[in-house]
């Protein structure tokens, strides 16, 4: 959560939501417009909703306000480690229930008015206030309560928890907003529609580095270096170093290419289709492009556990009994193409995905987890092992009892990568003797066989990736209405997501960070294991970027420390 609302929120928009950890800093020379004064031009995909970072559910919108506004912490992009923004530093009780931040001396709003420990008081009170819809509240309840804030002082607030919650650092990055200029409304219950995007841009106040200044829809938005803003360099100097960025609006990403080609962007984020062509036009465009890692999130072929969808006039499905067993999972496992699934999705850009958690998360993904090796053979053999066989010769193994392995398999229509995903999964469990219908569903129709009437055999899927573990707890707590093999349990079904139930607890109240990871560590050898969801690839990431930019560091998580970007004259 540390990223999601922290500066420079609209570099992870113009990077497709996710780049690489390795660094992508460049030295040289250039000549084309882009060059002419200091202004640095990003682009994002869509308009903004809303200029209130708080209402804000779409990347638009937090890209349009990234630069503006500020959290208590940001997340280090190379560490993958909180670090102090608002907040200079904090400590906590032997318990971990009380938690003491100080803030900086030297921070204003763009008015000139002093931030102070009543502002983040005030956005803990908006987060939780009834009429303000937003998607922190349940993250930032606690024990079944939420956070009390004590102002101790102008520059200290007190964080008062339930229990101990490891993940409160990671949960705490979001922009924190001014109460004499936002007070009244939450009062008056008018907080949702304020700062609309019909508010002047100059309206909009942040103790960012950036002051909004301009916007016109589908065009442009336009800021200006905040000369107050508290940061420094070792120098002394003050920064951002860049003193005006646009970022421009655009319709889709073909479109951002091409502006990108036309010298109109500083940096890109390329598709995998685009990488060739980027490497053949590099020197002209004086760019450079390179690889920058792996993608946060996941893709997988999951089954339906759920005993409902299996029940038919009193008898069982024997498809229930297939989705369970050790030796159908293990043989789908050993069934994941993942050279020809890269090859053709990725263009030759990705990487064997082994667990839930993405290598780019430093500290909690168990480097210790093996994948299961393409080999038809041996997932032939588990099959036989587990009581399928071809009983009648017609090329479709039965189960013991004489049913057919036939299910179906589906995923959203539309998405071309998932459904290449789910060609090459079917011909391969052809090969294995089952009997596979692809049903391609529109989305709405998706999401209804997933969280309401449960009528699904396998799906791939995919979710995005955070650094915080914690905000996986939907999808992997037997009782999360995410968990999508068998959702909404009232106790666990089986003894081991009972222990994924105890290390998801025990995580979220440990504070020591080794000792915490583990227990993530624990739960990826647990999936590795019994299957629930089986992981596919994962898609490379790179950056193009023209030459001249100085101290240019784009990660997977964001951009490092961007307020130290300059353009070389």
């Amino acid at each position: 959560m540390i990223g999601g609302a922290a500066p420079r929120a609209r570099a992870l928009v113009l990077c497709a939501l996710v780049l690489a950890t390795s660094t992508a800093c460049r030295r040289g020379a250039g000549g084309d417009r882009l060059r002419r004064g200091d202004r640095l031009v990003t682009a994002t995909i869509s308009d903004p909703k809303t200029f209130n970072p708080l209402m804000s559910v779409d990347s638009a919108s937090s890209a349009a306000t990234g630069d503006v506004f500020e959290g208590l912490v940001r997340l280090n992009q190379r560490t993958t480690l909180p670090e102090p923004m608002l907040a200079s530093s904090w400590d906590h009780d032997a318990e971990g229930t009380t938690w003491t931040f100080h803030l900086r001396p030297d921070v204003r709003w763009h008015d000139g008015e002093p931030f102070t420990a009543a502002d983040v008081a005030f956005t803990f009170d908006a987060i939780y206030d009834p009429k303000v819809p937003n998607s922190l509240k349940h993250v930032l309840v606690v024990g079944g309560t939420r956070i009390e804030v004590e102002i101790v002082d102008p520059l200290t607030v007190r964080l008062h928890l339930a229990e101990a919650f490891a993940p409160l650092l990671n949960s705490i990055g979001f922009a924190i907003l001014p109460k004499h200029l936002l007070g009244k409304a939450l009062a008056e219950g008018s907080f949702a529609q304020s700062w609309g995007i019909d508010t002047p841009p100059e309206k909009i106040v942040g103790t960012g580095p950036y002051r909004m200044m301009r916007y016109v829809p589908a065009q442009l938005l336009q800021y200006e270096r905040w000369d107050d803003w508290w940061m420094h360099d070792e120098s002394g100097v003050r920064l951002p170093r860049i003193a005006q960025q646009a970022l421009l609006i655009v319709p889709d990403q073909n479109t951002m290419y091409l502006k990108f080609l036309d010298n109109q962007l500083h940096y890109y984020a390329p598709r995998p289709e685009e990488i060739d062509d980027l490497r053949g036009r590099a020197q002209r465009l004086d760019v450079t492009l390179e690889r920058v890692g792996i993608d946060t999130g996941m893709l997988f072929v999951t089954f339906n556990r759920n005993p409902a969808h299996y029940l038919h006039d009193g008898r069982r499905d024997p498809r229930l009994e297939w989705f369970t067993d050790p030796y159908f999972l293990r043989a789908i496992a050993h069934s994941v193409d993942a050279q020809s699934m890269i090859a053709n999705t990725y263009f030759g850009h990705g990487e064997r995905a082994v667990s839930a958690i993405s290598p780019e998360n430093k500290v909690f993904y168990d480097p210790n987890l093996e994948p299961y090796a393409y080999d038809l053979e041996r997932a032939r053999a588990l099959l036989t092992e587990g009581g399928y066989v071809d009983r009648d010769g017609d090329g479709v193994r039965e189960d013991a009892h004489g049913n057919p392995l036939e299910f179906d398999l589906s995923t959203n229509a539309g998405n071309q990568v998932r459904e290449r995903l789910c060609s090459i999964l079917k011909e391969d469990w052809t090969k294995l003797g089952l009997h596979v219908n692809y049903r391609p569903l529109e989305f709405t129709t998706l999401v209804e066989k997933l969280s309401s009437n449960f009528e699904w055999d396998a799906m791939v899927m995919g979710f995005t990736g955070g650094v915080e573990p914690h905000n996986s707890s939907n999808l992997l707590r037997s009782s999360g209405n995410l968990h999508l093999w068998q959702p909404n349990q009232e106790k666990p079904a089986t003894p081991w997501e009972a222990e994924i139930d105890r290390e998801l607890d025990l995580g979220a109240r440990e504070l020591d960070l080794e000792t915490r990871a583990r227990h993530y560590w624990r739960i990826q050898e647990i999936l590795q294991r019994e299957l629930p969801l089986i992981q596919l690839v994962r898609q490379e990431q790179f950056v193009a970027s023209k030459s001249y930019l100085e101290n240019f560091t784009l990660t997977v998580w964001g951009l490092y420390q961007p307020e130290r970007i300059a353009i070389r004259p």
